[in-house]
This record gives structure tokens, sequence and C-alpha cells, in this order.
């Protein structure tokens, strides 16, 4: 494990995004995207993931100056065609829509389709915040996971994020995956040589396994619950809305037609869409009661579950938001870890763009 600080990450990354074609403001919007992934200790979803926007760009599926445009609208709704553009780069102006939206109409909901992995949802639901706003969050993604008594792979990890202002207290960011464990936390292990947890795949027949390797072996991911005793069956039906609100209602492929993260797997053969989808959305706080009165009682609610007494073994309880707030607050004062698959991954994009290595 090394550690790198966040500005040399950062100006590495931005000149990887500028090498494959994007424009200085894209690859700024792009690098801020992925870097806060590990800033804020998602490491599956940070520079971890680089190579792979490499790799897709090399296969043609990822246009690196996209015209991004509006192909429908009412006041407060849009629909967004990405034009194959960096997740990372169209999320961002999808949000700025939905928010002008709702500053204009009290809410904003914003479609796209025909986008790319959007690094961490969490990211774009928090921009809404700077406004007194709501924001929310979600993408469909590569069918990698099983429906509760299904042996096909249909859904992709399909994130929800939610992002909630308050005054005093840091906001309330839930950000979290629709299946046990997102794919990235399988490509740690795998790098680590390390079991999975029970519960978080399946292999090729359907049966438990801790096997960190299944979905290479015809395995897959689990819906949030793990099994129908414990409630896959939620899980499940929390990754289809996703995939509905971001894909089928936008337009881009959705369920077993979803686009692949890895280039090496062909795009499906009977599209009944275009690329990724994402459902973005704000919503102003004094379209339903005075921000600042609201913001107060934000406070109390998070005072109160903060304060509530915790079980045995456990120090206090935590509100969502408060491990990626207190890592990516430790890391922008030590630095980023980074495993050493990672760093190599890393050097040779170095090698390949001729930039200079940390």
């Amino acid at each position: 494990m090394q550690t790198f600080p966040y500005e040399s990450l950062y100006r590495f990354v931005y000149q990887v995004f500028t090498a494959i074609g994007c424009s200085e403001a894209d690859a700024i919007t792009a690098a801020e995207g992925l870097l806060i992934a590990d800033l804020r200790g998602i490491d599956s979803h940070g520079v971890a993931r680089l190579s792979g926007y490499v790799r897709l760009w090399e296969a043609g599926r990822i246009n690196p100056k996209p015209n991004i445009r509006i192909v429908h609208q009412t006041p407060s709704t849009a629909t967004i065609d990405g034009d194959a553009g960096l997740g990372l780069v169209v999320a961002p102006w999808a949000m700025k829509v939905a928010i002008k939206k709702a500053q204009q109409a009290g809410t904003g909901w914003v479609s796209v389709r025909n986008s790319n992995h959007f690094g961490i949802a969490g990211h774009h639901a928090m921009q809404a915040l700077a406004y007194d706003m709501i924001g929310m969050a979600m993408t469909n993604a590569s069918p990698l996971v099983a429906p509760t008594f299904s042996l096909e792979r249909m859904l992709g990890t399909n994130p929800i994020a939610v992002a909630i202002p308050a005054q005093e207290q840091p906001p309330f960011v839930a950000d979290f995956a629709t299946t046990t464990a997102a794919n990235g936390k399988l490509e740690i292990l795998q790098r680590k040589n390390a079991d999975a947890p029970l519960g978080w795949v399946q292999d090729k027949a359907g049966q438990p396994t801790t096997d960190a390797n299944a979905l290479k072996k015809g395995g897959a991911l689990l819906p949030l619950g793990s099994d129908r005793e414990h409630g896959s069956h939620k899980g499940y039906c929390l990754g289809s809305i996703v995939d509905i609100f971001s894909a089928v209602l936008s337009g881009a492929g959705y369920g077993p037609w979803a686009p692949p993260f890895v280039s090496f797997l062909p795009l499906p053969a009977d599209p009944v869409g275009e690329g990724l989808g994402h459902f973005l959305g704000a919503m102003r706080v004094d379209a339903f009661r005075p921000a600042e009165e609201f913001k107060h009682h934000m406070d109390n609610w998070i005072g109160r579950f903060r304060n509530a007494k915790p079980a045995e073994g456990y120090e206090r309880v935590l509100i969502p938001g408060d491990p990626e707030r207190e890592a990516e607050a430790e890391r922008r004062r030590s630095g980023i870890p980074l495993v050493a698959p990672v760093v190599e991954d890393l050097q040779q994009l170095a090698q390949k763009f001729a930039i200079e290595w940390l």
C-alpha cells in the first residue's frame, strides 16, 4: 500500500483525461468526480477505475468530446442524451439542469441516456446541497446481478444516493448499491487474494459462495439482502426501480441490455436503448417549508440519532455520510492509499500517454 497526495493524483488523472481528448473543463470535471470516490473512502470507484475508462475510449465506446443535449423537457423535467460521453462529465451537466429547473419550478427531475459509468452517485446528489436543495442520483450499470430466484444476470449494482442539507450538522448523505456489495469491492478482494463474505455472490449454479472470482466463473452478484429469507426481494425491487427510472424512462439500455463496463465484453447484439442511463433530481427545501426551519429540524434529527444509545461493543451510532466525511478529512490531510495493482495500472497509463508518474 502506497499513499499519494490528492493534488498529485488529481494532476495525473487530469492529464490522462486530456490525453484521451477531453476538453480542459471536462477533464477537470472528470478528475474531480473520479477522485472524490478515493477521498471519501470508496476505493472501488476512484482511480482504480481509470484504466477501465481508457479501455472503453480505446474501444470507441466513450466520446471524449460529447455534444450533451436536452432532447425533451417540461418546466420541471428533462431527458438528456449524453452522446456517449464520460458519465463523470454527463451526470454533472445533467445535475445542473435539475438544479436550474428546481430553482424555477421547485423540483427538477432529469433522466439521462447514452452515457457511461458516472463514478459515485453521492457526488452528484451532493451538488444540490449548496442551493438548500435535496439531491438525488441513481444509475443503472453492467448486468452482474441475479434477481431473487434467478441464475441469470439481469441488473446492475444500481446505486441510489440522497443528500439532505442541515444547518450546523454535516449533511445527511446516503449512497449505497442495491446489491449486498458493489462489484468494485469484489475487485479489491481479488487484488488481495481474499475471500468474499458469504452473501455477496452466488456461483453459476445459484449456490452461495465466498469465491471473490465467482463472477468470472459464471456466477452473479446478489441483491441487497442476499437471499429471500433475508430480504433479497427488497434489494431486487430497489435495483429494478433504479433501472426503470434511469434507463426505461430515458431510452438507455436496461436490464440485461445495459452495456458492460469492461471493454472486452461485446455490446448487446439486440440493443433496446443507448448506453447507460442515470436519473437525477433536485428539490428546493423551501418548496415544502422554510429552508432555515427545515435545516434546524434536520440538525435536531441528526443530533438525536447520533446520540442514540449504542449497542454493546460499539462506540457510537453513525449518520449516513459520517464514514465518508471522516475519510475525506483524513485523506486530504494524509493522502490517498492505493494498493499495488492500482499503482501498477496507473504507471502503465503514465507510460502509454508519456505522462510523468508521481
